[in-house]
C-alpha cells in the first residue's frame, strides 16, 4: 500500500471514530433550532400595571407591542414573592424542592444540586449573561457565575437601597453602577447582544423595579407627580395614591428600556432569531388597580400570583396569539428546551410542562392540571376554572375573578378533588422544604476569586443593631462595646491566603478603632486610621417614603492577608479598641483569594 493511500485510510478511520464518540444531550444545539433567548423579569409589577391589560393610568407601548407581536399567556402564575419565583423559573421545579424558603439571610439560596436552564444552555454552546437582581444566593457556588452565567452585572441581594450609581458587582468584584440601575442593566444587556450577535445567546434581565425604594428619574416621574388616577384599587380607601404614582412611573421606565432591547434586536435583524419573554415575579407591591383581583404581593390569591406574561418569536409564534390554558413559571424550563431543540434528560422531578405545543398551535389534547402557590404557610391551588384558597374556600374564577363568593357547596366534587391535590402536594413537594437551614455560607471556592460576606448574612451580638429590620441591603451600626461582635457561619472550601477588604464608615472622633477578624486557627488585626463619615443617601431620590434601609458610601479598607484553613467554622469580627463612642458602621467584608495551599 502506498503512503498516500495509507494516509487517506487513516484519516477516514479517525473521522469515523470521532463521529461515534457520544456527546451529552445538553451539549447538542442544532443551528436551525438555536434561537437566542431574552427573559425579562420585573420586580413587584402586578398583572394590571400595563396598558395592554387595560390600565388607562399609564402607557406601555413597547410591552404592549411585545404582546401583540407574539403570544399572551392569559392565565400565568408565579410565586407570591421574589426569590421563590426566580428559582422556579430557572429550574422548572417548585421552590420548596430547591431549598428556597425566604428572601434573605441565606433562605433565598437555591440548593447546589439544582440545575438551572442557563446551565443547560451554557453546555449547549450558548453565551449567557444576567444583568440585574439575582436573589438566589451570593457566595460562589450559589453565585450566578456558578449557575450557568458567563457574565453577571448587578446585585445578588433581595433589594437595593439606592438606584442611582450604587455599589454593584461584576462577576464577583465590587464596582460602581452608572446612572439609574434599570437603564444601566439594559445598557449591559444591549452590549451583550452586540458582542454575541453571531452566536446563540441567553440574556436574563431581572429588573428590580417597581420594588421599593420608589425611585425613578424625573423624565418619568413628572408625568405622574400630580396625575389623577382613573383606575383605582377595588377598595379605593386602601390605596396609597402617591405610591401608585411612583410604581406606574417606574413601569413606564421599564417599558422604555424594553423598547431599547427590542430596537437593538431590530437593528441587528435578530427579531426572527430571538425569543423574548416578559413577566413579573409576583403581584403588585401595593393596593392599586389589578383587574379587580383579590390579593397582592405575598398573597397566594389570584392577584398575588398572576403575572402579565408575553412571549414573542417573530415568524414562529403567531402574532396576537392568546393562550387561555393555565401555565406557570415552572413551565419555562421544559418549554424553552423544546423551542431550542435541546435534548436534555434528568432524573430529577421537573414540575413544569412544555407549553410549546400551545405556543406553536399544534393539534394536541391538553390535559387538565393544577398549579400550586405557597408562601408563609399558605397553599392555594389553581386549575383551569377554579381556585382553592389558603382558607379552604373555592372560587369559580370564570364567573367570579375577584374571589368574592365561596362556591364550595355548589361544587363539592371539585372542592374534594382540589383539597386532595393540595394535601398530596404538601406531602410530596412541601415536605422537601427544610425550614431549619443547615447550610453554611461558602468561602473561597477554588473556581472563584471573590467571596463577599455582607452584613445581611451575619449575626450581631451585644448592642450592635441592623440599620433596618429588612436585612437585604442593611448595615450594622451602634457598635459601642468591645464585647460586641458579628459572626458568620462559613465553610472554607479551599485552604490558602486571602486578602481581606472591609467596607466601613467611621466618624472622625472614632478614628483609631482597632479590631480583629478570627477564623479557626487564624487571626487578622486591623485598625481604622482614616475618617470616612458620609451622609445617609437615598431619600433624596425617593418618590414615596421608604420602609427599607437608607445607604451610605462605604469605604473599602484593605486589612491585610489572612490564612484560612478548610472546613466549617465561625468567622468573627470584633472591635478590640474603641477610642470614641462607636467603632464603625459595617457593610461587608470581601475575601479575595491570593493563593491556595498545595
Amino acid at each position: 500500500m502506498n503512503t498516500a493511500l495509507a494516509r487517506i485510510i487513516l484519516i477516514c478511520t479517525l473521522v469515523y471514530l470521532i463521529s461515534t464518540i457520544p456527546v451529552p444531550a445538553a451539549d447538542i444545539a442544532s443551528d436551525s433550532t438555536s434561537p437566542n433567548i431574552i427573559l425579562i423579569m420585573t420586580d413587584d409589577q402586578g398583572w394590571g400595571d400595563l396598558s395592554i391589560t387595560g390600565n388607562t393610568n399609564l402607557h406601555t407601548p413597547n410591552i404592549d407591542n411585545l404582546a401583540r407581536n407574539g403570544a399572551t399567556l392569559q392565565h400565568f402564575y408565579v410565586s407570591p414573592v421574589c426569590s421563590p419565583t426566580r428559582a422556579e423559573v430557572l429550574t422548572g421545579r417548585y421552590h420548596p424542592r430547591c431549598g428556597v424558603y425566604g428572601t434573605s439571610t441565606g433562605s433565598e439560596r437555591m440548593d447546589l444540586d439544582e440545575v438551572t436552564f442557563a446551565q443547560v444552555l451554557q453546555d449547549a454552546g450558548y453565551h449567557t449573561g444576567a444583568f440585574g437582581k439575582w436573589h438566589n444566593g451570593m457566595q460562589y457556588p450559589y453565585h450566578p457565575n456558578a449557575r450557568g452565567f458567563d457574565e453577571f452585572y448587578g446585585f445578588c441581594s433581595g433589594h437595593w437601597g439606592d438606584y442611582y450609581s450604587p455599589m454593584l458587582e461584576h462577576n464577583g468584584a465590587i464596582v460602581k453602577g452608572n446612572g439609574y440601575v434599570i437603564d444601566d442593566f439594559t445598557d449591559h444587556a444591549i452590549q451583550f447582544i452586540d458582542d454575541h450577535q453571531q452566536d446563540p445567546f441567553f440574556i436574563y434581565l431581572p429588573y428590580n423595579t417597581p420594588h421599593r425604594p420608589m425611585q425613578v428619574p424625573d423624565r418619568w416621574w413628572n408625568k405622574f407627580a400630580d396625575k389623577e388616577l382613573d383606575m383605582r384599587h377595588r377598595v379605593p380607601e386602601k390605596e396609597d395614591v402617591l405610591h401608585t404614582r411612583a410604581a406606574l412611573a417606574m413601569c413606564e421606565n421599564i417599558d422604555w428600556n424594553v423598547g431599547r432591547v427590542l430596537e437593538k434586536l431590530d437593528d441587528l435583524q435578530l427579531l426572527e432569531e430571538t425569543i423574548v419573554i416578559y413577566l413579573s415575579d409576583n403581584g403588585p407591591n401595593g393596593d392599586r388597580w389589578n383587574g379587580g383581583m383579590k390579593g397582592k404581593k405575598g398573597s397566594t390569591d389570584e392577584g398575588g400570583v398572576r403575572s402579565p406574561t408575553f412571549i414573542q418569536w417573530q415568524g414562529t409564534i403567531r402574532e396576537g396569539l392568546v393562550v387561555e390554558e393555565i401555565a406557570g413559571g415552572i413551565d419555562f424550563f421544559p418549554t424553552l428546551l423544546d423551542l431550542t431543540g435541546i435534548d436534555y434528560t434528568t432524573d430529577r422531578v421537573i414540575d413544569g410542562v412544555s407549553i410549546a405545543p400551545l405556543l406553536l398551535e399544534e393539534e394536541v389534547t391538553w390535559p387538565s392540571r393544577n398549579l400550586f402557590s405557597y408562601w408563609n404557610g399558605n397553599i392555594s391551588v389553581r386549575n383551569q376554572e377554579f381556585r382553592l384558597d389558603a382558607d379552604g374556600q373555592l372560587y369559580n374564577l370564570k364567573s367570579d375573578p375577584g374571589q368574592y363568593t365561596n362556591v364550595a357547596d355548589k361544587w363539592p366534587e371539585i372542592m374534594k378533588s382540589m383539597m386532595e391535590a393540595s394535601k398530596e402536594w404538601e406531602m410530596h413537594v412541601l415536605s422537601e422544604l427544610n425550614m431549619v437551614d443547615q447550610r453554611s455560607f461558602p468561602l473561597g471556592h477554588p473556581d472563584f476569586r471573590y467571596t463577599q460576606l455582607p452584613a445581611r448574612d451575619g449575626i450581631a451580638y451585644g448592642q450592635i443593631e441592623r440599620s433596618n429590620r429588612w436585612p437585604n441591603c442593611s448595615y450594622y451600626t451602634h457598635w459601642t462595646s468591645t464585647s460586641d461582635s458579628i459572626t458568620w457561619d462559613v465553610d472554607v472550601l479551599s485552604e490558602g491566603l486571602y486578602e481581606v477588604v472591609l467596607y466601613y464608615t467611621c466618624a472622625k472622633e472614632n478614628v483609631g478603632t482597632e479590631f480583629h477578624i478570627t477564623c479557626t486557627g487564624s487571626r487578622l488585626n486591623g485598625k481604622i486610621t482614616k475618617a470616612h463619615d458620609p451622609p445617609l443617601v437615598g431619600m433624596e431620590h425617593d418618590r414615596h417614603p421608604r420602609g427599607n434601609s437608607l445607604v451610605k458610601d462605604f469605604k473599602p479598607l484593605t486589612v491585610g492577608e489572612m490564612h484560612l484553613f478548610p472546613g466549617r467554622q465561625t468567622l468573627s469580627l470584633r472591635a478590640t479598641e474603641i477610642p470614641g463612642k462607636e467603632a464603625m458602621d459595617f457593610r461587608l467584608m470581601m475575601f479575595n483569594k491570593v493563593d491556595s495551599a498545595p
